[in-house]
């Protein structure tokens, strides 16, 4: 992991398959904290997996955002919750806000 992008937040829809995930994938290696949104929540959290087995932080948001109420959601839950990094040698956690 590269700490070029670290404590920066992407969200990248359209993760589940693709360039979605292929730009997803980038971003966590230059060490931003990446927000995976797309409709298959099996796809996104096997590629979430992946970023948090190479030390990176993701969050998984199921989301349609052709649908205006779901991507506004999937926004919101990045967005507006408080988000904390804590960084060490050792450790790194990213600490997303306990929504619904």
């Amino acid at each position: 992991m590269s700490a070029r992008l670290q404590n920066t937040v992407a969200l990248v829809t359209g993760a589940g398959s693709g360039s979605g995930e292929a730009t997803a994938l980038s971003l966590a290696a230059e060490g931003a904290a990446v927000t995976l949104v797309a409709r298959r929540r099996d796809r996104l959290e096997e590629l979430a997996g992946k970023i948090r087995a190479e030390g990176g932080a993701a969050l998984v948001v199921e989301a349609d955002i052709a649908e205006r109420e779901q991507a506004t959601a999937a926004v919101e839950r990045v967005v507006v919750g408080p988000v904390a990094w804590t960084s060490s040698s050792t450790t790194r956690a990213w600490a997303w806000p306990n929504r619904s």
